[in-house]
């Protein structure tokens, strides 16, 4: 017997501009700027040597970066307190959790000789069907995935061990934060979730090396960009590496599948690093990606700017696909093509099982039947489970069109054959 599917609930996010703050919202403003932070980076080494009782950093070849980091998180004129806030905890994080794994590595050199074996690499703008494809492939028990509470704590800290009332205190506190930002920013959810077991993106053991692109989603610095977009990303690469190899250390195994959008613009270092990787690299109208990171920069504005300017990111985000996309385009032929399938939305949506199949035989993995099983229960519990969905509307909330945004992105759509899918 057929069954209706409920109709989703549509969320019109009308105070994109001028936004009215809940108690909560307001609260956590004044909390934040009630304790002002100075990204001072002997302070912040200091509190993480802290946090941890330990000292070495291992090479401290990433001192001029985080340096450049945190010079243009300092920059950001417009940035809240609650931005300031969040970077500067992060960032004690990421050296807090650094310390962590040179240690582990000190006392476990043969860390570094595991074999990271033939990963399955997932790349492709953000909205593009990467998190998906990534959240499916994981679901096949024999391949190892990040989630979320992993990647923001990969290595236990003493305390973490299991007891009889949290067998995984890494993941409650993971849960403990995602359900305060839902609390703050309800609506995150729908647009980018980071419950404890998402299966998280790679780039969060990148930024232990204070690489990646990873603070342009979180503060306006165009320094950091310009510095990353110029600056060699074999040494982070390498950091996540090293990474991978701890954690199949910590849990096993070592047939990973980890995925980032950032690998678009880093083709040549990431095969480089990666040389035996099967690489599946997805393919969506950016004008559909731009129009939701707009959207959510905007929703998320209420916390993190101190004033609201439309312009702030229309200027930004459009530009900075197009160059994420502009080095896909020109580096893509150094991924070896027995090794590297493109996949495209609209595909994916009409029939997912032949390119699962494509991937798999690709990866030398057999799809078996109880595999593709797990993937279709996985599939099944996952496919339109939302029960609300965000209103788009670059025109009213922007002041752009689809044809506008899409004008810079023609090299794109010459090289690859994507579908037009936002009017």
């Amino acid at each position: 017997m057929a069954t209706t599917a409920p109709r989703q609930q549509k969320i019109d996010i009308t105070d994109l501009h001028d936004p009215v703050l809940t108690e909560i919202q307001a609260g956590a403003r004044a909390a934040a700027a009630a304790h002002p932070v100075s990204f001072d980076i002997k302070t912040i080494f200091a509190d993480a040597r802290a946090q941890t009782g330990l000292s070495d950093f291992g090479e401290l070849d990433f001192v001029e970066r985080l340096k450049v980091w945190l010079q243009a998180i300092d920059e950001d004129a417009n940035a809240s307190a609650v931005t300031r806030h969040n970077l500067y905890t992060m960032t004690v994080r990421f050296a807090a959790t650094r310390l962590r794994l040179e240690d582990l590595i000190r006392r476990h050199p043969e860390i570094l000789d595991i074999e990271i074996d033939r990963p399955i690499i997932v790349a492709g703008l953000p909205r593009s069907g990467t998190t998906h494809l990534l959240g499916l492939l994981s679901a096949d028990t024999r391949l190892r995935s990040l989630p979320w509470w992993e990647a923001i704590a990969p290595v236990p800290a003493p305390g973490d061990e299991p007891t009889p009332d949290d067998a995984n205190p890494r993941r409650t506190r993971a849960d403990k934060g995602w359900k305060g930002m839902e609390a703050v920013l309800p609506y995150m959810a729908i647009m980018h979730e980071f419950s404890a077991d998402h299966i998280s993106e790679d780039i969060e053991l990148q930024a232990l090396d204070f690489s990646s692109y990873l603070i342009e989603w979180l503060a306006h610095v165009p320094r950091w960009r310009d510095h990353y977009l110029t600056e060699d990303q074999t040494g982070p690469y390498a950091y996540l590496k090293k990474g991978l190899q701890a954690l199949t250390f910590l849990r096993g195994p070592s047939r990973w599948v980890i995925k980032c959008p950032q690998h678009m613009e880093q083709l040549p270092v990431l095969y480089k690093t990666f040389p035996d990787a099967t690489f599946v690299i997805t393919h969506r109208d950016p004008v559909g990606s731009v129009q939701s990171q707009l959207t959510m920069y905007h929703y998320a504005a209420r916390m993190l700017r101190e004033t609201i300017d439309p312009k702030e990111a229309l200027n930004y985000w459009p530009d900075r696909y197009r160059r994420l996309l502009e080095r896909c385009v020109r580096d893509h032929d150094v991924l070896p093509k027995a090794q590297t399938l493109d996949v495209y939305f609209h595909e994916w949506i009409r029939d997912p099982d032949p390119i699962l199949r494509e991937i798999y035989a690709l990866a030398d993995i057999p799809l078996t039947d109880e595999a593709l099983a797990q993937l279709h229960t996985y599939l099944e519990a996952h496919e339109e489970k939302r029960d609300a969905k965000i209103v788009y509307n670059l025109e009213r909330d922007f002041g752009v069109t689809a044809e506008e945004l899409r004008v810079p992105f023609q090299f794109y759509f010459d090289r690859f054959p994507v579908q037009i899918e936002v009017k």
